[in-house]
C-alpha cells in the first residue's frame, strides 16, 4: 500500500500499532540547520557549492529540512569553521580540509597535497577506494563526519608581478598559497602566507605579498588579481584536484532520521559533481578574456617543478615517521595514486595529448 494512503486509512493509532510511525514522523520533521562557509559569497562556484547543496536538501525534503548558508566571516572567521562544527556553534561547514593542517597534517589528504591526485582520481579514491573510510576514521577524533562536496579540478599556479624563470626567483617570495602547500613552498625558500580568499586582492594590491594563487581563471578574474599582477603561472603542482568537503557535527548527524541522512548524502554528491562541471565550463572563456586583456601566461620552469617534487616527497616521508595518522592514510593514498597514474598514462593521457595538439 502507498504510504500516504496507509496513513490516511489506518489513522495515527493504527500507524503506531503497525510500528510505521517513527520513520514517517522523523522524515516529516521540520529542521533548520546553519552552514558556515570558508568562502566569499561573490564566488558562485566554490561558495555556490554550499548553496547548491542546501537547495537540494530543501527540494528532496519537501522544504522541511532547511539549511541557511553563511559566507566566510559572517558567523565566524573563514578558517574557524571547523572549530564551529566541533563545538556545535553550527551544524555544518563547507570548506577545504587542508586549511586545518595545523591541527594535524592528515587534514590535507582529504583535499589536495602537492603532486597528489587529479579530481577524478581523488573521487575514485574516496568512493571506490579507502579514502572516505580512512578520512572518516580520522575526522571522528574531531567530532566530524565528512562528505565530498565539490572539486575545483587542476588549478592554476598563481599571479606574480614578475614571471618565475628559475628556482632563484622563488627565494624570499611572499606567496599566498593555500594551507598545506605552504609547507613544501617553504622548503623552496618561499615565505608562504595563508590568507582567506576574500582578503587576497587587498594584500596583493598593497604589496603585503608578492604573489598569490587562488583557483583558476573564472574565480581569479572575479577577484581581480589580473589588475595587480599580470603574470599567470601554470600548473598548480600543489593542487591537481582540490576536494571541498562538507563537515557535519557527528552528534547532529547521528540524530537525523535515516531519510534525512540519505538526503544529505545525495545532495552532497550532486553538489560535488556540479562544482567540477561549473569550473570546467567557465574556466576556458575566462582564460581567453584574461589573455585578451593583457594577462601573460607562463609555465613553471622544470627546475622549480623538480625541486618541488623532491621536497614534497621528503616531507611526506618525514611526516610518516612522526605522525601515525598521516602514515596510515598516506600509505593507502600513495598506493592508489600509483595505480591511477599507471592507468591514466595510457588511455587518458594518450587521448588528451593527441586532442590538445589538434587545431579544432
Amino acid at each position: 500500500m502507498e504510504r500516504r494512503s496507509f496513513v490516511r486509512s489506518a489513522g495515527l493509532a493504527g500507524v503506531l500499532a503497525a510500528g510505521a510511525a517513527p520513520a514517517i514522523v522523523q522524515a516529516q520533521a521540520n529542521l533548520r540547520w546553519r552552514l558556515a562557509s570558508s568562502f566569499p559569497k561573490s564566488l558562485d562556484t566554490i561558495y555556490g557549492g554550499a548553496d547548491v547543496f542546501a537547495k537540494k536538501v530543501s527540494e528532496m525534503s519537501g522544504g522541511k529540512f532547511q539549511i541557511s548558508v553563511h559566507a566566510g566571516g559572517e558567523l565566524m572567521p573563514p578558517f574557524g569553521v571547523v572549530d564551529g562544527v566541533q563545538n556545535g556553534t553550527v551544524e555544518l561547514a563547507h570548506t577545504v580540509p587542508y586549511y586545518y593542517f595545523g591541527k594535524d597534517e592528515t587534514f590535507a589528504l582529504g583535499a589536495a597535497i602537492p603532486f597528489g591526485m587529479n579530481s577524478r582520481q581523488m573521487t575514485a579514491w574516496m568512493t571506490e577506494g579507502n579514502g572516505l573510510k580512512l578520512m572518516r576514521e580520522f575526522y571522528a577524533g574531531f567530532s566530524i563526519i565528512n562528505f565530498p562536496c565539490g572539486n575545483t579540478g587542476a588549478q592554476m599556479g598563481g599571479w606574480y608581478r614578475k614571471p618565475i624563470q628559475s628556482m632563484a626567483d622563488m627565494k624570499g617570495l611572499k606567496f599566498r598559497v593555500g594551507g598545506f602547500a605552504g609547507k613544501v613552498a617553504e622548503r623552496l625558500g618561499v615565505v608562504p602566507q595563508n590568507i582567506p580568499g576574500g582578503e587576497i586582492y587587498q594584500s596583493l594590491e598593497k604589496g603585503t605579498i608578492d604573489a598569490a594563487e587562488w583557483i583558476g581563471p573564472y574565480d581569479d578574474q572575479k577577484l581581480g588579481f589580473n589588475k595587480v599582477a599580470p603574470h599567470y603561472a601554470y600548473p598548480a603542482w600543489w593542487e591537481g584536484g582540490a576536494q571541498i568537503d562538507l563537515f557535519i557535527n557527528s552528534k547532529a548527524f547521528a540524530g537525523l532520521s535515516a531519510e534525512y541522512k540519505a538526503i544529505i548524502e545525495a545532495a552532497a554528491a550532486y553538489a560535488h559533481i556540479n562544482m567540477q562541471a561549473k569550473y570546467d565550463a567557465r574556466n576556458p572563456g575566462a582564460l581567453k578574456q584574461l589573455v585578451a586583456n593583457g594577462t601573460k601566461l607562463f609555465r613553471f620552469p622544470k627546475d622549480v617543478m623538480e625541486a618541488a617534487f623532491k621536497e614534497s616527497q621528503a616531507l611526506y616521508s618525514e611526516l610518516s615517521n612522526k605522525n601515525p595518522n598521516w602514515k596510515k592514510v598516506y600509505a593507502d593514498f600513495a598506493k592508489f595514486r600509483a595505480d591511477q597514474n599507471l592507468w591514466f598514462r595510457f588511455a587518458e593521457a594518450g587521448f588528451d595529448d593527441f586532442m590538445q595538439s589538434q587545431k579544432l
